[in-house]
């Protein structure tokens, strides 16, 4: 392969801008985890149905092993790096999978914390029902999905006494795409 054949790409990958030069057919999780070093994403069946590589692309979840790198150019990516706080303290979500059990082998775990972290913020109280359904797209061969499920639901309730605490102080901040803008 000649160097004419790779295109340039610019994204935003948790906050930080990249730019690459791939080769048009390279996979999102390739760019990622191979150009960039990002080896959060994990990469299961290859296939979209496993949920492994479950990212957040403009603000929704797309499996990163079906998207071409030269597809996010200009996009806004959110991985599970980008979940824990600047300072390393962990996302709500972490710290419920932690404390919930909610993972074993933990190769399934960003693409399941992308996915439940979208569901969160569509669905900040949700059933246990709902959860089943929203992470029913991510396959897990460890678990059992009970302990998941409890974790999420651990972090619905955490999540909302967060913001009921920030709404009671005055001191509201609006979290988009993992900046903080106090209002």
């Amino acid at each position: 392969m000649t160097q004419t054949n790779l295109k340039d790409i610019a994204l935003t990958v948790n906050g930080k801008e990249y730019t690459a030069s791939v080769e048009p057919r390279m996979l999102l999780s390739d760019v990622l985890r191979d150009e960039l070093r990002l080896t959060g994403t994990h990469v299961g069946c290859e296939h979209g149905i496993c949920g492994a590589c479950t990212i957040m692309m403009d603000g929704r979840p797309v499996r990163s092993c079906l998207v071409f790198g030269v597809q996010a150019d200009k996009k806004e990516i959110r991985t599970v790096e980008g979940l824990a706080e600047p300072d390393g303290s962990l996302h709500p979500l972490q710290e419920a999978f932690w404390e919930k059990h909610g993972l074993q082998c933990g190769f399934c775990t960003p693409g399941v914390l992308m996915s439940a972290c979208h569901f969160l913020e569509q669905n900040p109280n949700p059933s246990r029902e709902e959860i089943r359904e929203g992470i029913s797209g991510n396959l897990c061969r460890c678990t059992g999905y009970q302990n998941i499920v409890d974790a999420v639901e651990m972090a619905a309730e955490v999540l909302k006494q967060n913001k009921k605490s920030e709404e009671e102080s005055g001191d509201l901040e609006i979290v988009s795409s993992g900046r903080k803008v106090e209002v």
